[in-house]
């Protein structure tokens, strides 16, 4: 099976349908070195179906033929012809219709190396597809090659490609038959990754001519120069170096060249480089940072200086969301040295990557040990890891080992301690307590950590305010600090922890009722954390859209984010992401009136001995509400509430105090369930949670109509109605309606507002409005995606839908703006 090649195949699919309707043509491959042309070409062959009338031509590595003449007179003769030309290159298009072969993404790297790897481990398979750079062949190379110690993880990932790698050898083959003046400009991109093809025509001596037939075999990028490196004989190294150190400017790069254009001592360079390392991170440049701590450690002749660079190097790298490159670093650092605080800063790190993308469990063990290993030399950094300890353990859902980390932290605490530690110190002693219930304990605590984020400018102090902020439920001052927390880790380079502030920022705007807020936040996200290997935070953001959808009714999509997070859930024991997705699924089975399925699903979360988050489970209680009193079970419905009531009285938080007094409602009878309903209104009101408001009186209206009052419940429901519409919840704008008619109201066919704005705003002449302001947010950017030139399945890939909910919601984008065709919606969002 191929992947990653959906919109490829769309070109051929229609060169093979113009065929067989007799009017043929010709398609060129284009892409570098394994990118997967005879693949794609074999691919095709076997796909294709023809009949006697039909031909099929495949050319492969066209750019090697001399004369290619014949190939654009045969394409010409085709067009008339059921004959169609699939032509695979690395050279030009030859003036023919072409596609790019791009290298994979990560996501998808990762489905080619289960493919050929059926289990392979989490960490391995990233570090695999790191390495590969998207390239199909050395994903297929390297996992072919990896052995039984690197799969049973007693061995690191490979970290360059096999030695009888075919694509290691055309690489060095390629490089060998360069000019000897192309092959120095080559070793010259290849000691320093910021020479690029602009700073090679400036090089003094290098004519135009070499520099170009040199980029030719550099443009397949970091992979080439990484296989290169092993390629270069040292004089040539030795010479580029010193190239470099005599025409680049004063600075580290100059440094390091100096100290790599000859062998001998060079210990004052490390230190040079590492005094540049510091001042680049202090100015948020990690990436600078790791390249002049990598390059201070290659310099250094001690061993334990070596570990030391390394891991400030590793530090560097896994701050500015580059995992891997970390994990080789605190690698090579292990081998090096002895050293107990330098090996306990290695563990730090590696629990900070193992909480973004490992085995949580794991993570909390490491990070225990770091801070247990660093407390009397370095407490600060002892804090630190429990601080992602506390947070690991909150991912895996064990409350237990949560409790454990905060009380290590509370025997750590002193009177006078700095905001900067205090924060971190209140956090978990906040969140441990209303992790056990302890609701009033955990109050003052809570606020404490919201005013100190307030005043501590760095982004990990605002995601702990964001994160207690949402649990003491004010919404707002959750957004705004997570926001805040998302900005200060752009600002600082922190690329790191921006996936992790934006799931309070997806969460507080859900809190808020935000739909397309959070939609946005969780898409970025997981975008976001997809890009530096983060993939647990993927999974949890993957699972707050699940949420979100499901909320709406859009029971379709649910569903589907639901399944693609399910296997990362369950093999990596995310339990914080596996409640929400069981929350999630709930929430489908109540809008598909499965209350008894609902209600089995919310039970067995509550009951599990492991693995469940407690906070999530308190606030997924008013859907157990809901679920209870559909199958009539009050006392279960009761239990549920109370837990409930005690967690949301505490806090005050009007949005959370709404739905109690709903579900009081549901559960009472007469002027007492009335009385609830009203306040559950105006507090949804106060709050300005018009969804839940919705909701609200959908099932206030449905205790009117049932108490022979009509009136009152029809005024609710066309209310419910025009809410539910809005948010495109369609399934409850079904319900609603219904109920609407049960109430003795004529209901005709949806009639949709929006469409009517946007012709009158057309009728008027006004250019001024925004064509997708009558879409629902999810509409718009399906609508901006396919006017980009997305396919169908790009589409639900990017946004995590289903192949048929895209069809679904584009008909209805077709529908709202009266266009025909993808062509008239691109003109029309031009």
């Amino acid at each position: 099976m191929l992947r990653g090649r959906d919109r490829q195949r769309v070109a051929v699919d229609a060169l093979l349908a113009r065929a067989r309707a007799g009017h043929g043509g010709a398609l060129v491959l284009r892409g570098g070195l394994g990118a997967g042309k005879t693949a794609m070409l074999a691919a095709v062959r076997e796909t294709a179906v023809t009949t006697d009338r039909e031909v099929l031509l495949c050319v492969d590595d066209a750019h090697l033929l001399e004369d290619v003449d014949w190939l654009v007179e045969l394409a010409a003769d085709a067009a008339d012809e059921p004959v169609a030309v699939l032509i695979a290159t690395e050279g030009e298009p030859l003036g023919l219709p072409w596609v790019r072969l791009d290298p994979l993404d990560h996501a998808d790297s990762l489905r080619v190396l289960r493919d050929l790897r059926p289990g392979l481990a989490p960490g391995l398979a990233d570090d695999v597809a790191d390495l590969a750079r998207g390239n199909p062949l050395a994903l297929t190379e390297l996992a072919r090659a990896l052995t039984s110690e690197q799969l049973g993880g007693t061995a690191p990932a490979p970290d360059e490609l096999p030695e009888d790698s075919s694509l290691r050898a055309r690489f060095s083959a390629r490089f060998r038959a360069l000019s000897p003046q192309a092959r120095f400009a080559a070793a010259l991109s290849v000691v320093d990754d910021e020479v690029d093809a602009d700073a090679l025509a400036r090089m003094p001596d290098l004519d135009l001519a070499a520099v170009e037939e040199a980029a030719a075999l550099l443009d397949g990028g970091p992979l080439v120069r990484s296989t290169l490196r092993t390629a270069i004989p040292l004089a040539l190294r030795y010479a580029a170096h010193a190239a470099l150190a005599a025409n680049l400017p004063p600075g580290p790069r100059r440094t390091w060249h100096e100290a790599a254009r000859a062998p001998g001592a060079r210990d004052a360079f490390a230190e040079r480089l590492e005094a540049s390392a510091g001042r680049a991170r202090r100015c948020g440049d990690y990436p600078a940072a790791a390249r002049d701590h990598d390059r201070a450690a290659a310099l250094a002749a001690d061993p334990d200086a070596k570990a030391r660079h390394l891991i400030a190097a590793a530090t560097d790298h896994w701050a500015s969301g580059a995992p891997r490159r970390a994990r080789v670093a605190l690698r090579t650092a292990a081998r090096l040295t002895d050293s107990g605080e330098l090996r306990a800063r290695a563990e730090l790190l590696r629990g900070g990557i193992d909480l973004g993308n490992g085995l949580p469990d794991v993570a909390v063990r490491r990070l225990l040990h770091a801070a247990g290993e660093l407390v009397g030399t370095h407490r600060s950094l002892a804090i630190t890891a429990l601080g992602f300890a506390g947070e690991a353990a909150s991912i895996a859902g064990d409350h237990a080992r949560y409790a454990e980390t905060a009380a290590f932290a509370a025997s750590l605490r002193r009177p006078d301690e700095p905001d900067g530690t205090r924060i971190t110190l209140d956090h978990l002693a906040g969140m441990a307590a209303t992790f056990a219930g302890r609701h009033e304990e955990a109050l003052p605590v809570l606020r404490s950590v919201i005013e100190l984020a307030e005043r501590v400018p760095h982004p990990q102090a605002k995601i702990w305010g964001g994160q207690a902020a949402y649990t003491l439920g004010d919404a707002s001052r959750a957004h705004e600090l997570a926001t805040s927390a998302v900005t200060a880790a752009h600002e600082h380079g922190l690329t790191a922890l921006v996936p992790w502030a934006l799931v309070y920022r997806a969460l507080s705007a859900l809190l808020l009722d935000q739909h397309s807020v959070a939609l946005s936040a969780a898409f970025e996200g997981v975008h976001a954390a997809t890009a530096i290997g983060q993939h647990n935070a993927v999974v949890d953001h993957l699972t707050i859209l699940a949420l979100v959808a499901a909320l709406r009714g859009d029971t379709d999509t649910a569903m589907h984010r639901i399944d693609a997070a399910a296997e990362q859930i369950a093999e990596r024991g995310l339990g914080r992401s596996g409640t929400f997705g069981a929350w999630a699924f709930a929430c489908v089975d109540l809008v598909l009136d499965r209350p008894a399925d609902a209600l089995d699903r919310l039970r067995l979360m509550a009951a599990g001995s492991g693995g469940v988050h407690t906070g999530i489970k308190v606030m997924a209680a008013p859907h157990v509400v809901e679920a209870a009193v559909g199958c009539g079970r009050p006392a279960t419905a009761d239990r549920a509430l109370r837990r409930y009531e005690k967690w949301a009285g505490t806090t005050g938080s009007a949005a959370r105090l709404a739905l109690s007094h709903r579900c009081r409602g549901l559960l009472a009878d007469g002027p007492r369930a009335e009385e609830h309903f009203r306040e559950a209104i105006r507090l949804h009101r106060a709050s300005g949670t018009a969804m839940e408001l919705a909701k609200t009186e959908l099932f206030y209206g449905h205790r009117l109509r049932r108490d022979r009052k009509p009136r009152a419940a029809r005024d609710l429901l066309r209310d419910a109605v025009k809410i539910f519409q809005r948010y495109d919840a369609d399934r409850w704008v079904a319900r609603a309606r219904a109920e609407l008619r049960a109430a003795g109201e004529a209901v005709g066919p949806t009639q949709a507002d929006r469409t009517a704005d946007r012709a009158a705003n057309r009728a008027a002449g006004r250019s001024d409005v925004d064509p997708t302001a009558g879409l629902t947010p999810q509409q718009a950017q399906i609508a901006r995606l396919v006017a980009e030139g997305a396919t169908n399945r790009e589409v639900a890939a990017r946004l995590f839908l289903s192949h048929r909910t895209v069809e679904h919601h584009l008909r209805n984008i077709f529908a709202r703006l009266e266009v025909r065709s993808r062509v008239e919606l691109t003109r029309m969002l031009d």
